[in-house]
């Protein structure tokens, strides 16, 4: 059996605990919510396992319960280009479930991780019918672009200990991922996955953030004392 096949196999209705984690559910009427909520699957997803994958048409838009996920994709001589992490609160891929399109990268969750999904029919029907669900994936589409552009010049850095300062900025977008908070549960190894560089030079820009009164890294994760600092270029 398929990755693909046994994740929605194990997908199920959310629990009300679940549901609360939703960062647009309360933006709906209540006839609103309720098609959401009867549409609405989660699944877990084992660490390697993949959500979504380049060329496969889109089916549902996927927002992170817990857990953590990569957005990457391969280029045509193989190598696989990072895009940022998604953590909990996130959800992705509005965009292509606006045009009904294929997807353009790839999901692979990180750890393990629950994962909902809403059907790109009921995604639609809530834009046909909700302001507030409008207003909101508007303000997902906006804060994306930002994020993008600030990939694309991550990308470029040659200083890692900025590459790690900016990245990290990221993960910690309000808008994008409600649900993370202060502290993001996050490893060195997850962490330099994400940025592209060895476990041993992310652990090495750790220690100088935290020495800049940036980060501390706590144990399960790192909490942000300053984040202006991390997503300024002046500090380093």
């Amino acid at each position: 059996m398929s990755s693909d096949a046994s994740l929605f196999l194990r997908r199920r209705p959310l629990t009300e605990a679940e549901l609360g984690t939703i960062p647009w559910m309360h933006l709906l009427a209540p006839t609103e919510r309720q098609r959401a909520v009867d549409d609405l699957k989660i699944t877990d997803a084992n660490p390697g396992e993949y959500l979504c994958r380049t060329g496969r048409p889109v089916t549902y838009w996927f927002g992170v319960v817990d857990g953590l996920l990569k957005m990457s994709a391969d280029n045509a001589e193989g190598q696989t280009m990072t895009f940022t992490g998604v953590p909990p609160g996130g959800w992705f891929g509005e965009g292509t479930a606006l045009k009904r399109e294929t997807y353009r990268y790839n999901i692979q969750a990180l750890r393990k991780s629950m994962v909902a999904g809403l059907h790109v029919d009921t995604f639609h029907w809530l834009l046909d019918h909700s302001i507030g669900f409008n207003r909101f994936v508007m303000n997902q589409l906006n804060e994306r672009l930002g994020q993008f552009i600030a990939a694309r010049e991550i990308d470029r850095m040659n200083n890692p200990d900025l590459r790690v300062a900016r990245s990290l900025a990221s993960l910690f977008n309000p808008v994008l991922y409600p649900g993370v908070g202060a502290v993001l549960r996050i490893t060195q190894q997850e962490l330099a996955y994400l940025v592209g560089l060895s476990r041993q030079r992310v652990n090495e820009a750790l220690t100088a953030l935290a020495e800049q009164g940036c980060i501390r890294v706590e144990y399960g994760g790192l909490r942000v004392l300053n984040l202006q600092a991390l997503r300024s270029q002046i500090f380093l």
